[in-house]
């Protein structure tokens, strides 16, 4: 039986990843989880400098989820090339970073760095609020998201993963403006923006007013978006949101996701992601399944 997929030439011994932010940088979830058994992890938000994060309270659980506004706190590049990489590289997985930035040149920089490390790929987040356009997220204008993808592809040395934000009209457009701007794979989603006010303080539960939204709840939603994008694009679709269990994987593998990231389940149980290999190896016994890149994009 054969669970290996490939992304963009990096082959991963299974489809289930971790999602950024969800998972330190395996350092954390080490003792829990093996992480031989992962096909890749893919580490919080690098950037290139230290980022403190916003001010609490910065994580609120709502109905089926969880609000987030962490701000990408992050130790920087040169703590997590010194530190996290030679922890990941004990393990047989492939190492997935993933790069925020403030504006183009940080993103840059942060590629550049990386161009000269053992890491097997980069995961843009482009969801982050772009400084020089008022805060609007870089992956919510189809122009400036094509432009930063192909600024991204004249230097990075390994393939480029651009993370879709679902806060836009048409996913679609989005998915098909990275692929031009010359994206190896596209990921999504990542979180919806929402709000939790505290009634009884009359105040908001996030010192940030509003925060991302992950977990069960947004599955539907992230499903839709995934199928889309693979409708829409010809290059490796990773889906999440809201994945809790091997059945939620599989949803967005006949979906058209060629692999999947588990992110606030991780939070609820640190053994999720081992589970879910197990469960997908389980239902393609189930149905006599000999090779996972059957089931991508199967959904009749």
């Amino acid at each position: 039986m054969n669970t290996k997929v490939n992304l963009a030439g990096v082959q991963l011994k299974n489809p289930v990843m971790t999602c950024s932010g969800t998972f330190g940088s395996g350092m954390e979830y080490g003792e829990m989880v093996d992480l031989n058994r992962l096909g890749a992890v893919v580490t919080k938000g690098i950037a290139n400098v230290p980022w403190p994060g916003n001010p609490t309270p910065r994580v609120t659980e709502v109905y089926g989820g969880m609000l987030n506004a962490i701000g990408l706190q992050g130790p920087g590049v040169d703590v997590f090339i010194e530190r996290d990489i030679p922890f990941l590289k004990q393990y047989d997985t492939k190492i997935i970073v993933n790069v925020c930035g403030k504006t183009k040149e940080d993103y840059l920089d942060v590629v550049e760095r990386l161009g000269e490390t053992d890491v097997d790929m980069l995961e843009i987040n482009i969801s982050c609020p772009n400084v020089k356009a008022g805060a609007l997220a870089f992956g919510q204008d189809p122009k400036v998201a094509e432009d930063i993808t192909a600024a991204i592809k004249k230097v990075a040395k390994q393939p480029v993963i651009m993370k879709l934000s679902p806060n836009v009209t048409d996913i679609s457009e989005m998915a098909k403006a990275v692929e031009a701007g010359g994206a190896d794979v596209v990921s999504l989603i990542n979180t919806i923006t929402g709000m939790k006010i505290d009634i009884n303080r009359r105040t908001f539960a996030l010192a940030n007013k509003t925060g991302g939204m992950s977990g069960p709840a947004v599955k539907p939603v992230a499903v839709r978006m995934v199928y889309q994008a693979a409708q829409a694009v010809k290059i490796p679709v990773i889906g999440m949101g809201g994945i809790m269990t091997a059945d939620d994987a599989m949803e967005f593998i006949l979906a058209g996701a060629t692999a999947v990231a588990v992110g606030t389940a991780n939070f609820v149980n640190p053994c999720t992601t081992a589970e879910i290999v197990d469960g997908i190896e389980a239902y393609m016994k189930k149905y006599g399944v000999e090779d996972i890149n059957e089931l991508i994009g199967a959904v009749r």
